[in-house]
Protein backbone atom coordinates (compact mmCIF):
# COMPACT_ATOMS: atom_id res chain seq x y z
CA UNK A 1 0.00 0.00 0.00
CA UNK A 2 1.33 3.43 -0.52
CA UNK A 3 0.89 5.40 2.66
CA UNK A 4 0.90 10.13 2.46
CA UNK A 5 3.51 11.23 4.54
CA UNK A 6 3.38 14.58 5.67
CA UNK A 7 5.75 17.16 3.97
CA UNK A 8 7.94 17.80 7.40
CA UNK A 9 8.06 13.70 7.83
CA UNK A 10 9.48 13.71 3.91
CA UNK A 11 12.07 16.08 4.76
CA UNK A 12 13.30 14.57 7.72
CA UNK A 13 16.95 12.75 7.62
CA UNK A 14 18.73 10.49 10.32
CA UNK A 15 21.42 12.19 11.99
CA UNK A 16 25.24 10.88 10.28
CA UNK A 17 26.34 10.58 14.02
CA UNK A 18 23.42 7.61 14.47
CA UNK A 19 24.12 6.05 11.21
CA UNK A 20 28.19 5.94 11.69
CA UNK A 21 27.16 4.25 15.28
CA UNK A 22 25.27 1.47 13.35
CA UNK A 23 29.08 0.89 11.93
CA UNK A 24 30.43 1.06 15.83
CA UNK A 25 28.56 -1.61 17.25
CA UNK A 26 31.26 -4.35 15.78
CA UNK A 27 33.49 -5.20 18.55
CA UNK A 28 36.75 -4.89 15.87
CA UNK A 29 36.12 -1.32 15.22
CA UNK A 30 37.77 1.58 17.26
CA UNK A 31 35.30 4.10 17.23
CA UNK A 32 36.45 8.02 17.62
CA UNK A 33 32.55 8.69 16.41
CA UNK A 34 30.33 9.03 19.23
CA UNK A 35 29.99 12.06 21.40
CA UNK A 36 29.39 9.16 24.20
CA UNK A 37 30.27 9.86 27.59
CA UNK A 38 32.68 6.37 29.40
CA UNK A 39 30.95 3.67 30.64
CA UNK A 40 34.12 3.74 32.86
CA UNK A 41 32.77 6.83 34.74
CA UNK A 42 28.97 5.31 35.20
CA UNK A 43 28.47 5.57 39.17
CA UNK A 44 26.55 1.88 38.95
CA UNK A 45 26.38 0.99 42.64
CA UNK A 46 25.48 4.39 43.69
CA UNK A 47 22.26 3.97 41.15
CA UNK A 48 21.64 1.19 41.78
CA UNK A 49 21.43 1.69 45.82
CA UNK A 50 19.35 4.59 44.56
CA UNK A 51 17.09 3.18 42.62
CA UNK A 52 16.32 0.46 45.29
CA UNK A 53 15.75 3.04 47.88
CA UNK A 54 13.60 5.11 45.84
CA UNK A 55 11.57 1.70 45.36
CA UNK A 56 11.52 0.66 49.05
CA UNK A 57 10.85 3.89 50.23
CA UNK A 58 8.34 5.69 48.01
CA UNK A 59 7.66 3.34 45.19
CA UNK A 60 4.21 4.76 44.41
CA UNK A 61 5.07 8.58 43.44
CA UNK A 62 8.19 7.03 41.44
CA UNK A 63 6.13 4.75 39.24
CA UNK A 64 3.21 6.59 38.92
CA UNK A 65 2.76 9.67 36.49
CA UNK A 66 3.90 13.00 37.76
CA UNK A 67 4.09 17.09 37.20
CA UNK A 68 5.02 18.47 33.91
CA UNK A 69 7.33 20.63 35.17
CA UNK A 70 9.18 18.18 36.87
CA UNK A 71 9.85 16.90 40.64
CA UNK A 72 9.99 19.44 42.79
CA UNK A 73 12.94 18.28 44.85
CA UNK A 74 14.90 18.14 41.96
CA UNK A 75 13.91 21.30 40.34
CA UNK A 76 14.63 22.90 43.65
CA UNK A 77 18.38 21.15 44.01
CA UNK A 78 19.04 22.88 40.36
CA UNK A 79 17.77 25.89 40.76
CA UNK A 80 20.09 26.10 44.07
CA UNK A 81 23.24 24.73 42.07
CA UNK A 82 22.72 27.45 39.18
CA UNK A 83 21.80 30.45 41.56
CA UNK A 84 24.54 32.92 42.39
CA UNK A 85 25.13 35.84 44.61
CA UNK A 86 24.08 37.76 42.14
CA UNK A 87 21.08 35.69 40.38
CA UNK A 88 18.95 33.71 42.11
CA UNK A 89 17.18 30.98 40.30
CA UNK A 90 13.42 30.11 40.70
CA UNK A 91 12.43 26.31 40.88
CA UNK A 92 9.09 27.84 39.11
CA UNK A 93 11.44 28.68 36.08
CA UNK A 94 13.05 25.35 35.89
CA UNK A 95 11.63 22.50 33.24
CA UNK A 96 12.70 18.50 33.04
CA UNK A 97 13.45 17.47 30.06
CA UNK A 98 13.76 13.63 28.44
CA UNK A 99 17.48 14.37 27.99
CA UNK A 100 18.39 18.24 26.33
CA UNK A 101 17.54 17.00 22.99
CA UNK A 102 13.82 16.96 23.93
CA UNK A 103 14.81 20.74 25.19
CA UNK A 104 15.64 21.15 21.76
CA UNK A 105 12.68 19.80 20.28
CA UNK A 106 10.20 21.70 22.38
CA UNK A 107 12.12 25.19 21.96
CA UNK A 108 11.91 24.83 18.12
CA UNK A 109 8.45 24.02 18.36
CA UNK A 110 7.95 27.23 20.82
CA UNK A 111 10.02 29.65 19.27
CA UNK A 112 10.51 28.64 15.46
CA UNK A 113 8.10 29.36 12.55
CA UNK A 114 8.56 28.57 8.82
CA UNK A 115 11.36 30.91 7.45
CA UNK A 116 11.78 32.36 11.07
CA UNK A 117 15.56 33.48 11.18
CA UNK A 118 17.59 31.09 13.78
CA UNK A 119 21.41 32.33 14.23
CA UNK A 120 23.90 29.91 14.87
CA UNK A 121 27.55 29.09 15.11
CA UNK A 122 29.77 28.03 12.86
CA UNK A 123 30.27 24.86 12.71
CA UNK A 124 27.43 23.55 15.34
CA UNK A 125 26.03 21.16 17.21
CA UNK A 126 24.65 18.75 14.85
CA UNK A 127 21.47 17.20 16.92
CA UNK A 128 20.32 20.88 17.31
CA UNK A 129 20.09 21.78 13.57
CA UNK A 130 18.82 18.08 13.18
CA UNK A 131 15.83 19.22 15.82
CA UNK A 132 15.02 22.55 14.60
CA UNK A 133 15.23 21.64 11.02
CA UNK A 134 12.01 20.39 11.73
CA UNK A 135 10.27 23.66 11.49
CA UNK A 136 11.81 24.97 8.32
CA UNK A 137 13.87 27.81 10.29
CA UNK A 138 16.17 29.73 8.15
CA UNK A 139 19.39 29.37 9.64
CA UNK A 140 22.11 32.10 9.62
CA UNK A 141 25.54 31.32 10.22
CA UNK A 142 27.66 33.43 12.63
CA UNK A 143 31.83 33.83 12.28
CA UNK A 144 33.03 32.14 14.71
CA UNK A 145 36.76 30.84 15.06
CA UNK A 146 39.17 28.81 17.83
CA UNK A 147 37.58 31.16 20.69
CA UNK A 148 34.22 30.36 19.38
CA UNK A 149 31.16 32.47 18.49
CA UNK A 150 32.82 36.39 17.20
CA UNK A 151 30.11 38.78 18.97
CA UNK A 152 31.56 41.72 16.67
CA UNK A 153 29.77 39.26 13.60
CA UNK A 154 26.44 39.94 15.42
CA UNK A 155 25.48 43.47 13.67
CA UNK A 156 22.13 44.81 13.59
CA UNK A 157 21.88 43.93 10.03
CA UNK A 158 22.29 39.68 11.03
CA UNK A 159 19.95 40.17 14.05
CA UNK A 160 17.42 41.87 12.63
CA UNK A 161 14.00 39.63 13.16
CA UNK A 162 16.00 36.94 14.70
CA UNK A 163 14.28 34.59 16.96
CA UNK A 164 17.09 33.56 18.80
CA UNK A 165 20.75 32.67 19.04
CA UNK A 166 22.11 28.88 19.73
CA UNK A 167 24.82 28.94 21.94
CA UNK A 168 27.48 25.86 23.58
CA UNK A 169 30.19 27.95 25.11
CA UNK A 170 31.39 25.56 26.82
CA UNK A 171 33.63 23.00 25.00
CA UNK A 172 31.18 23.45 22.62
CA UNK A 173 30.29 20.03 20.39
CA UNK A 174 32.13 19.86 17.53
CA UNK A 175 35.00 22.14 18.09
CA UNK A 176 35.84 21.27 21.64
CA UNK A 177 36.48 24.98 21.76
CA UNK A 178 35.64 27.40 24.86
CA UNK A 179 34.06 30.79 24.95
CA UNK A 180 36.08 33.49 27.07
CA UNK A 181 34.61 35.79 29.42
CA UNK A 182 35.05 38.69 27.69
CA UNK A 183 33.25 37.46 24.54
CA UNK A 184 30.85 36.14 26.94
CA UNK A 185 30.14 39.51 28.29
CA UNK A 186 29.77 41.00 24.72
CA UNK A 187 27.75 38.62 23.92
CA UNK A 188 25.51 39.47 27.10
CA UNK A 189 25.83 43.22 26.43
CA UNK A 190 24.97 43.11 22.49
CA UNK A 191 21.84 40.51 22.93
CA UNK A 192 20.46 42.26 26.08
CA UNK A 193 20.72 45.84 23.55
CA UNK A 194 18.94 44.07 21.12
CA UNK A 195 16.22 42.01 22.95
CA UNK A 196 17.60 38.73 21.38
CA UNK A 197 16.57 35.35 23.21
CA UNK A 198 19.60 33.43 23.43
CA UNK A 199 19.39 29.45 24.12
CA UNK A 200 22.82 28.69 26.08
CA UNK A 201 22.84 24.58 25.28
CA UNK A 202 25.56 23.35 28.75
CA UNK A 203 26.42 20.33 28.81
CA UNK A 204 29.67 19.90 28.98
CA UNK A 205 30.87 22.83 31.12
CA UNK A 206 31.99 20.00 34.17
CA UNK A 207 34.16 18.85 32.15
CA UNK A 208 37.13 20.86 32.65
CA UNK A 209 40.16 18.82 33.13
CA UNK A 210 41.68 21.62 35.67
CA UNK A 211 38.32 22.37 37.25
CA UNK A 212 37.76 25.70 36.11
CA UNK A 213 34.76 27.53 35.18
CA UNK A 214 33.35 30.41 33.60
CA UNK A 215 30.04 32.35 34.70
CA UNK A 216 26.96 31.36 32.34
CA UNK A 217 25.15 33.74 29.84
CA UNK A 218 22.42 32.93 32.37
CA UNK A 219 24.06 34.50 35.31
CA UNK A 220 24.78 37.60 32.94
CA UNK A 221 21.15 37.72 31.33
CA UNK A 222 18.77 35.40 33.12
CA UNK A 223 15.52 37.38 31.42
CA UNK A 224 16.74 36.39 27.54
CA UNK A 225 18.83 33.63 28.35
CA UNK A 226 17.21 30.03 28.09
CA UNK A 227 19.71 27.92 29.71
CA UNK A 228 20.23 23.83 28.94
CA UNK A 229 21.81 21.04 30.85
CA UNK A 230 21.89 17.61 31.04
CA UNK A 231 23.12 14.93 33.89
CA UNK A 232 23.91 12.57 30.72
CA UNK A 233 27.52 13.45 30.72
CA UNK A 234 28.05 13.36 34.61
CA UNK A 235 26.10 10.52 35.81
CA UNK A 236 24.59 8.34 33.06
CA UNK A 237 22.91 9.40 29.33
CA UNK A 238 20.25 6.23 29.54
CA UNK A 239 18.86 7.56 32.79
CA UNK A 240 17.39 10.71 29.95
CA UNK A 241 17.00 12.91 32.33
CA UNK A 242 18.18 17.09 31.13
CA UNK A 243 16.89 20.36 32.31
CA UNK A 244 16.21 23.66 30.90
CA UNK A 245 15.80 27.04 32.60
CA UNK A 246 13.52 29.62 31.32
CA UNK A 247 11.80 33.15 31.27
CA UNK A 248 8.52 32.81 32.61
CA UNK A 249 6.81 33.62 29.44
CA UNK A 250 8.77 31.11 27.64
CA UNK A 251 8.58 28.46 30.26
CA UNK A 252 4.57 28.56 30.25
CA UNK A 253 4.83 27.38 26.64
CA UNK A 254 7.30 24.91 27.08
CA UNK A 255 5.70 23.62 29.90
CA UNK A 256 2.38 23.26 27.42
CA UNK A 257 4.47 22.14 24.52
CA UNK A 258 6.21 19.07 26.68
CA UNK A 259 2.90 18.36 27.95
CA UNK A 260 1.63 17.48 24.45
CA UNK A 261 4.78 15.54 23.65
CA UNK A 262 5.22 13.09 26.96
CA UNK A 263 3.45 14.23 29.47
CA UNK A 264 6.37 14.32 31.83
CA UNK A 265 10.10 12.60 31.88
CA UNK A 266 9.90 9.19 34.19
CA UNK A 267 9.13 9.81 37.70
CA UNK A 268 11.71 7.01 38.40
CA UNK A 269 14.65 8.31 37.06
CA UNK A 270 13.90 11.59 37.96
CA UNK A 271 13.58 10.32 41.53
CA UNK A 272 17.34 8.16 41.47
CA UNK A 273 18.44 11.17 39.80
CA UNK A 274 17.67 13.46 42.78
CA UNK A 275 18.76 10.93 45.53
CA UNK A 276 22.42 10.34 43.78
CA UNK A 277 23.27 14.07 43.72
CA UNK A 278 21.25 15.43 46.17
CA UNK A 279 24.35 15.67 49.18
CA UNK A 280 26.87 16.52 46.88
CA UNK A 281 27.42 13.35 45.48
CA UNK A 282 28.42 15.34 41.95
CA UNK A 283 31.43 17.49 43.39
CA UNK A 284 33.39 14.32 44.20
CA UNK A 285 32.27 12.24 41.30
CA UNK A 286 33.32 14.83 38.55
CA UNK A 287 36.64 15.31 39.19
CA UNK A 288 37.35 11.48 38.51
CA UNK A 289 35.74 12.47 35.05
CA UNK A 290 37.77 14.51 34.19
CA UNK A 291 41.18 12.91 35.06
CA UNK A 292 40.08 10.40 32.77
CA UNK A 293 39.04 12.47 29.99
CA UNK A 294 41.96 14.39 30.56
CA UNK A 295 44.38 11.68 30.10
CA UNK A 296 42.71 10.30 26.94
CA UNK A 297 42.80 13.59 25.42
CA UNK A 298 46.13 14.16 25.96
CA UNK A 299 47.22 10.26 24.55
CA UNK A 300 45.12 11.29 21.33
CA UNK A 301 47.11 14.65 21.07
CA UNK A 302 50.21 13.06 21.30
CA UNK A 303 49.55 10.21 18.70
CA UNK A 304 47.91 13.04 16.35
CA UNK A 305 51.55 14.72 16.90
CA UNK A 306 53.43 12.00 16.00
CA UNK A 307 50.94 10.35 13.27
CA UNK A 308 49.32 13.47 10.91
CA UNK A 309 51.03 14.56 8.36
CA UNK A 310 52.13 18.36 7.81
CA UNK A 311 48.88 20.11 7.12
CA UNK A 312 46.58 18.68 9.40
CA UNK A 313 45.56 21.44 12.01
CA UNK A 314 43.82 20.74 15.22
CA UNK A 315 42.59 22.52 18.41
CA UNK A 316 44.41 21.44 21.73
CA UNK A 317 40.88 21.43 24.02
CA UNK A 318 41.08 21.95 27.99
CA UNK A 319 37.40 19.99 28.46
CA UNK A 320 34.97 18.18 27.00
CA UNK A 321 35.18 15.43 24.78
CA UNK A 322 35.78 16.34 21.17
CA UNK A 323 38.76 17.34 19.24
CA UNK A 324 37.96 19.89 15.86
CA UNK A 325 40.23 18.50 13.03
CA UNK A 326 40.76 20.55 9.72
CA UNK A 327 42.35 18.69 6.58
CA UNK A 328 43.94 20.32 3.76
CA UNK A 329 41.82 21.83 0.47
CA UNK A 330 40.65 19.27 -2.02
CA UNK A 331 40.76 16.41 1.33
CA UNK A 332 36.57 15.05 1.57
CA UNK A 333 36.36 13.60 5.51
CA UNK A 334 33.24 11.37 3.97
CA UNK A 335 35.55 9.72 1.38
CA UNK A 336 38.32 9.13 4.34
CA UNK A 337 35.77 8.08 6.73
CA UNK A 338 34.49 4.89 4.06
CA UNK A 339 38.42 3.95 4.09
CA UNK A 340 39.28 4.23 7.97
CA UNK A 341 35.82 2.08 7.88
CA UNK A 342 37.28 -0.40 6.04
CA UNK A 343 40.33 -0.68 8.34
CA UNK A 344 38.01 -0.27 11.27
CA UNK A 345 38.76 3.02 12.59
CA UNK A 346 35.93 5.43 12.64
CA UNK A 347 35.45 9.01 13.28
CA UNK A 348 32.50 11.77 12.16
CA UNK A 349 33.11 14.08 8.90
CA UNK A 350 32.41 17.57 9.73
CA UNK A 351 30.25 18.63 6.85
CA UNK A 352 26.92 17.90 8.77
CA UNK A 353 27.92 20.01 11.79
CA UNK A 354 27.51 23.49 9.88
CA UNK A 355 24.05 25.20 9.24
CA UNK A 356 25.30 26.67 5.72
CA UNK A 357 28.32 25.89 3.44
CA UNK A 358 29.90 22.70 4.55
CA UNK A 359 33.33 22.59 4.91
CA UNK A 360 33.69 18.88 4.07
CA UNK A 361 37.66 19.21 4.91
CA UNK A 362 37.32 18.91 8.57
CA UNK A 363 35.97 15.81 10.98
CA UNK A 364 35.56 15.71 15.03
CA UNK A 365 37.26 13.00 17.36
CA UNK A 366 36.37 11.62 20.31
CA UNK A 367 38.89 10.12 22.29
CA UNK A 368 36.50 9.45 26.03
CA UNK A 369 35.42 5.93 25.02
CA UNK A 370 38.78 4.55 23.77
CA UNK A 371 41.63 2.62 25.94
CA UNK A 372 44.81 4.66 25.31
CA UNK A 373 46.50 1.56 23.13
CA UNK A 374 43.70 1.88 21.10
CA UNK A 375 43.78 6.16 20.47
CA UNK A 376 46.89 5.52 19.67
CA UNK A 377 46.35 2.60 16.93
CA UNK A 378 43.57 4.02 15.95
CA UNK A 379 45.25 7.16 15.04
CA UNK A 380 48.29 5.94 12.86
CA UNK A 381 45.90 4.12 11.09
CA UNK A 382 43.83 7.50 10.32
CA UNK A 383 47.48 9.03 9.86
CA UNK A 384 48.52 6.84 7.10
CA UNK A 385 45.16 7.11 5.25
CA UNK A 386 45.62 10.88 5.54
CA UNK A 387 49.28 10.86 4.09
CA UNK A 388 47.62 9.13 1.52
CA UNK A 389 44.67 11.29 0.49
CA UNK A 390 46.30 14.43 0.75
CA UNK A 391 48.71 12.86 -1.69
CA UNK A 392 46.02 12.11 -4.03
CA UNK A 393 44.65 15.11 -3.51
CA UNK A 394 47.85 16.93 -4.43
CA UNK A 395 48.13 14.85 -7.84
CA UNK A 396 44.47 15.84 -8.42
Amino acid sequence: MSWTLSQRAQKLTSSAIREILKVTERPEVISFAGGLPSPDTFPVERLRAKANEVLTNDPSPALQYGPTEGYVKLREWIATRYSTGATRIDPQNVLVTTGSQQALDLLGKTLIDSGSRVLVETPTYLGALQAFSLFEPNFVSVASDEQGLQPSALTPKLLEGARFLYVLPNFQNPTGRRMPLERRQELAKIAKQAGLLVLEDDPYAALSYSGDALPTLLSMLPDQVVHMGSFSKVLAPGLRVGYLIAPPEVHRKLVQAKQAADLHTPSFTQRIVYEAVKDGFLDTHIPTIRALYGERCKVMLEAMKEQFPQGVTWNEPQGGMFIWVQLPPGVDSFKLLDQAIAQNVAFVPGGPFFANEPQLNTLRLSFVTVPPEKIRRGVAILGKLLRESIATARVA
